[in-house]
């Protein structure tokens, strides 16, 4: 009887240590912003405006920027680490996905209600080439006490609304790693991809 009590309160605390172990880690506001600057440019760093998660979790500006450039935090609930930098002209874009993957709307969802948004005016897409620069790497390779990546690698991205292969000279896909090529042709997610490198 004693060893069924036993196995009973033991059975009683798992859900609880198992919640505990699938809430993510939010790690402090500094740590969050030096992982999401390291794609900037070195001279850009300090001046960027960063997104990151406060201790409950939820999405919001860690930092107000001076400069040209929006940073995101890792997200805590996704495998591996990605940060990224982007031109303040691309914020409108990148805000409304950020709303409409709130609303649990999938990648194709997503796609076509930008699409139309843009079409109807309500999206305002750069005119000019707009700058993207991502880094990504495991989370094996992370120090959550300095923010550092060890193994992580570069992606350059290029917005180029409605760009084709035409205008740009370039391919849709690439032949070699790392070499430029256009993603989404003719649409307004028209992008140039360069990288990654390894």
């Amino acid at each position: 009887m004693k060893s069924l009590t036993s196995f009973l309160l033991i059975l009683a605390f798992i859900p609880l240590s198992c919640q505990e172990t699938e809430k993510p880690e939010i790690l402090p506001a500094e740590i969050q912003i030096k992982t999401a600057t390291l794609p900037a440019p070195e001279v850009e760093k300090a001046g960027t405006m960063v997104y990151g998660y406060n201790e409950s979790g939820k999405f919001v500006v860690l930092r107000e920027g001076t400069n040209n450039l929006v940073c995101l935090a890792d997200d805590p609930k996704k495998d591996g680490i990605s940060v990224s930098c982007y031109s303040k002209k691309l914020e409108p874009f990148m805000k409304r996905g950020r709303e409409l993957s709130a609303q649990g709307k999938d990648f194709k969802e997503k796609r076509e209600i930008r699409g139309a948004e843009v079409a109807a005016g309500k999206i305002q897409m750069p005119k000019e080439p707009s700058m993207m620069y991502v880094y990504f790497g495991s989370d094996a390779a992370y120090d959550k006490t300095t923010g550092e990546l060890s193994d992580g690698q570069y992606r350059y991205v290029i917005y180029t609304p409605f760009a084709t292969t035409e205008s740009t000279g370039l391919p849709d896909k690439p032949h070699e790693k790392g070499m430029p090529w256009l993603m989404d042709p003719g649409t307004f997610r028209a992008h140039i991809m360069i990288g990654p490198f390894k």
